[in-house]
């Protein structure tokens, strides 16, 4: 077989098998980190109940864990391109197994004297091997995907997260539900991402040529005539990066993302039951994390089908889209009525579905789909590193500070059945204007798209 094929996009039917067989276990460990990453936020009011902490002080612990994640990935992206994806996902998933695996024992033997600091530290323990999760994905797929097919690839990445979300919120409802005890709640991903450690070692390899398939040219300028990449050493790695406008322009746009997609996942639990009425141990609020999946996988399909098949692979005119859709989601679910009864109930989990739906495709299709593009083969994970590490600088404003914000101005469980608090609208107030600053970034890299790709 020669190294480079000519025709990238029509891979034969055994490649496509075997880059399944390579991306799908992949996927499925990026969701069980993801269980034992946001199984935090539906306990979080529990904890806070228990032993006497406010949001703030548990928006400290989410904010410690979201910058530990942030700094870590700008540390690990080169890191991950110089030893590839698939050792990553291999660290990443065993080492986030184990923080689960602690906080869940601290808890169950209860060594929680100090609990906020003991939390902190485990927690952003927990969240520096989460950071080997996305860049080891993007990494890995950078060699199996065509640029042509990478908008797919943004809503595969997609389905990766929703599906994450659904095994925390919808899985771990269930597990607090039949156990009635939130201890569960850390030993089952620990024990779903020891699994998929072994599955990935059999599994996953960094590249075609590792599987026994020829090499082929990605079109994203990678230089891909040589068999192996010889890896770009720091200093010209950061080079090319920060020498592209483009990557600029996405890492501002990733920090508003991730602003708007963690204020709604980390406050969704306690909006629905102090302003909505709705315990996490109601079948209603199960189906959160159907239609957060759901909202997950359509997002990220549509805006990868758009970006592929609109836009000639441009992923800027989508983000804009999806951003400003946000608003309307988002302005409809702090202002919709009926928060006291079971349709206004029913409502809330639908818009939040739809809120997914727009914040995860925009998200898949920036860190997952643009990383790739102009970060290429070589840059791949280290472009991923600094989308997910603004993203998560962005973040940490949602814990202590949004948290403190709630706290003092929003709702904090003062409403009588049937009836808002007050301040119910200032969570959506809060998010808003960052969805909207995200948009305008996207007007200024409208025709933005790799340099060197064949359309």
């Amino acid at each position: 077989m020669s190294l480079l094929s000519r025709n990238p996009v029509h891979h034969s039917a055994a490649f496509r098998r075997r880059r399944f067989l390579n991306w799908f276990p992949l996927g499925l460990t990026y969701a069980t980190m993801y269980m034992g990453r946001y199984n935090f936020n539906i306990v979080k009011n529990d904890i806070g109940a228990l032993y006497h902490l406010d949001k703030a002080q548990m928006g400290l612990i989410a904010t410690l864990g979201f910058w530990t994640y942030g700094l870590s990935v700008l540390i690990n992206g080169p890191l991950a391109d110089r030893f590839g994806g698939r050792k990553a996902i291999l660290i990443g998933a065993l080492g986030a197994g184990t923080l689960n695996l602690g906080v869940g024992l601290m808890f169950f033997n209860g060594w929680t004297g100090h609990v906020l600091w003991n939390m902190s530290w485990l927690w952003s323990l927990n969240m520096y091997f989460q950071s080997f999760g996305a860049l080891s994905v993007v990494k890995v797929n950078s060699t199996w995907f065509h640029v042509r097919e990478r908008g797919i690839f943004g809503g595969i990445f997609g389905i990766m997260i929703s599906s994450g979300y659904f095994l925390a919120t919808t899985v771990g409802s269930v597990l607090l539900a039949t156990f009635a005890n939130w201890n569960v709640i850390w030993f089952v991903p620990a024990a779903a991402m020891v699994v998929m450690f072994l599955v990935d070692l059999v599994l996953v390899r960094n590249r075609p040529s590792h599987a026994g398939y020829a090499d082929f040219d990605t079109g994203d300028g990678s230089n891909a005539h040589l068999a192996e990449d010889k890896p770009l050493a720091i200093k010209a790695l950061l080079a090319r990066v920060f020498s592209n406008p483009v990557i600029i322009f996405l890492i501002c746009a990733e920090f508003c993302t991730g602003f708007v997609r963690q204020s709604v996942m980390l406050y969704f639990t306690e909006y629905l039951a102090e302003v909505y009425h709705l315990p996490k141990t109601n079948v209603l609020f199960w189906w959160t994390g159907v239609a957060f999946m759901l909202g997950g996988i359509f997002g990220g399909l549509l805006c990868g089908w758009m970006s592929d098949n609109l836009f000639q692979s441009r992923r800027p005119p989508v983000a804009f889209f999806f951003y400003l859709v946000q608003v309307v989601m988002l302005a409809l679910l702090g202002f919709s009525l009926g928060r006291g009864t079971w349709l206004g109930q029913l409502w809330a989990v639908v818009l939040l579905g739809l809120t997914a739906m727009f914040i995860f495709g925009v998200h898949g299709m920036l860190s997952g789909t643009a990383s790739m593009d102009f970060g290429g083969r070589k840059a791949a994970a280290t472009v991923a590193g600094l989308l997910d590490g603004v993203q998560y600088v962005g973040s940490g404003l949602t814990g202590f500070g949004l948290g403190w914000v709630l706290k003092t101005y929003g709702w904090d469980g003062v409403a009588a059945a049937g009836h808002a608090p007050a301040n119910a609208w200032i969570w959506v107030v809060c998010i808003i204007p960052f969805s909207l600053v995200g948009a305008f970034i996207m007007t200024r890299i409208w025709k933005a798209k790799p340099s060197s790709a064949a359309h």
